[in-house]
């Protein structure tokens, strides 16, 4: 036993040594208020950003200035010193207890002083926008009434009783009372005035409970009850930074820690977005995504991984020395190698939202199966991934072929995806594409009856859909998918029927198509090279025959 332990512990530390050291359902009306305004949120965000990055602007002159000639000086010698790369000492495995702390003082923060997330009236200077959208990601300040819509009292009521009964860690009743100011809301109590309400009010409203029962759930160690109630927050307000690390929080229970790094990732981009200046703040998110990042290498067995630091785009042969070097430093996992092209990754040891970049890494992974590293490698190429294993594009999966490929997908490809983007913000070739991997396994989960996992992962990625404008700038073909899968993905939940089919399943069978005429062709060009060169054969078989004749 304990020479099995030392094994694993020699494991986890030669894995973490390529971590570079470094400083119940929203109902009908909510659901289509939120369609309704999918592309004002675009538009808000796309506002929040131009806001956000004026400021920078100003710092980016100078900094280009002062750093002009140390990059050029810098380039040769960053990207890549892999001949001579020294191998970093692993950093210590971040403590428990520093993650309790981070919940305690970011997650189960008592929330009844942040006015149900409203935000104020958006004022003439940047200035004084950047003071509100600090004090409001904060959440440390004395409530301002002034601005706040009206509540309707008997959900008012409902919510005073509901966070009595958490404050005296009745947990159980505290959720049975918001449950009750969710269906309040879902009948139209929000607002005391509804015909004066904006759809971004009831939102801000319904987001707040959702987070509230999120918590409840936690608290009662029932994560699996609290993960849909983390996505809806996110769904209905997808800005707060809060929203995003409860949501950390939960995968972390549920010992998802690839998703959990990515949801600590983003909430530490919407605290910089709106405006967050409290470093403390920003650090503890960090720490949270670092811990998230280690725990999900440690434990994964079927790959390892490496980041390499660069600043220019990495060249063929810059590419083929980093994965020798990761096959001595890994050499349980050689089976197949690759260097992410396209994927510019970032760690929180060395993020700074405010730089212009931060420092990006290409990311190289090593697997045991050669089967799946191919496939994943060969899907990182493609603008849109399809999971498919049809032989032909007109011939369904039966039910014993759809569990087959669940397996494979669900425990082998998506795991090692969720890892890949958790040090990934933005994808490169379309905003979309990852969503629409989960939405094609959510088809999957449906049609093989697993209603409760189907359910959990629509949920996933409507949260990752109202987040994208945020993160990224957006082109207008990628809005109107985007607003298309929101309605199909809401449509589906609510079991909705259509006679139209859902987009991620019309895009999967274009997909499955163009792969089917690939392979065609690639065999009809192999077959006529066969042809050719047996002609060739032939021809010169005659032309000896004739010679010795």
């Amino acid at each position: 036993q304990q020479i099995n332990t030392s094994k694993e512990s020699n494991a986890a530390a030669s894995k973490l040594n390529d971590i570079p050291e470094a400083l119940q359902e929203v109902k009908n009306h909510l659901g289509d208020i939120e369609a309704e305004n999918t592309m004002e949120r675009i538009k808000m965000a796309e506002k929040k950003k131009r806001r956000q990055s004026n400021d920078v602007d100003r710092a980016s002159s100078k900094w280009k200035l002062e750093n002009e000639g140390k990059l050029a000086a810098k380039k040769e010698a960053t990207m890549l010193e892999i001949d001579n790369q020294l191998i970093p000492v692993p950093p210590s495995h971040i403590p428990l207890k520093s993650l309790i702390d981070v919940e305690i003082k970011l997650v189960y923060v008592d929330e009844e002083d942040i006015t149900y997330e409203f935000a104020k009236p958006v004022v003439s200077t940047s200035t004084q926008s950047a003071c509100h959208d600090s004090e409001k990601a904060d959440a440390l300040s004395a409530p301002n009434f002034s601005f706040l819509p009206q509540i309707d009292k008997w959900l008012q009521v409902t919510l005073k009783d509901a966070s009595t009964c958490y404050r005296q860690k009745k947990y159980a009743v505290a959720a049975g009372q918001f449950r009750t100011a969710l269906e309040l809301c879902s009948k139209g109590a929000a607002i005391g005035k509804p015909f004066d309400s904006s759809p971004h009010d009831i939102s801000s409203i319904a987001s707040f409970i959702e987070t509230k029962l999120a918590t409840c759930y936690l608290k009662m160690r029932k994560p699996d009850l609290a993960l849909n109630h983390s996505h809806r927050s996110i769904i209905l307000n997808p800005a707060y930074f809060r929203n995003h690390l409860r949501q950390a929080a939960v995968f972390r229970c549920l010992e998802r820690y690839s998703e959990a790094a990515r949801s600590a990732m983003i909430a530490d981009y919407m605290y910089w977005l709106s405006g967050g200046t409290e470093q403390h703040i920003s650090k503890l998110i960090k720490l949270y995504w670092q811990a998230m990042i280690e725990e999900a290498i440690t434990r994964e067995e079927s790959f390892s991984v490496m980041y390499t630091p660069f600043v220019t785009k990495a060249r063929a042969d810059k590419i083929d020395k980093m994965k020798d070097i990761f096959a001595k430093k890994h050499p349980d996992y050689v089976e197949h190698i690759y260097t992410d092209p396209h994927g510019l990754h970032i760690l929180p040891q060395t993020t700074d939202w405010s730089s212009l970049p931060p420092q990006q890494y290409l990311l190289t992974l090593g697997f045991r199966n050669k089967d799946v590293g191919k496939f994943l490698e060969k899907m990182s190429s493609r603008k849109l991934t399809i999971f498919s294993e049809y032989k032909a594009p007109f011939s369904p999966l039966t039910k014993e072929e759809s569990r087959r490929h669940l397996e494979t997908i669900g425990k082998k490809i998506m795991p090692i995806m969720d890892f890949i983007r958790s040090t990934k913000l933005t994808d490169n070739f379309c905003a979309c594409s990852h969503v629409i991997e989960k939405l094609q396994y959510a088809s999957l989960l449906g049609y093989l009856q697993q209603v409760t996992e189907e359910s959990q992962v629509i949920n996933q990625a409507m949260a990752e859909l109202a987040s994208i404008p945020y993160l990224q700038d957006i082109s207008q073909q990628d809005a109107e998918l985007l607003q298309s899968l929101m309605a199909d993905a809401m449509d589906t939940l609510e079991g909705r029927r259509s006679d139209k089919e859902r987009v991620w399943n019309k895009i999967q069978k274009v997909g499955i198509i163009e792969d089917f005429l690939y392979q065609t062709e690639d065999s009809f060009l192999k077959n006529k090279k066969l042809r050719i060169a047996r002609r060739q054969k032939m021809k010169m078989k005659k032309l000896q025959s004739a010679q010795q004749h």
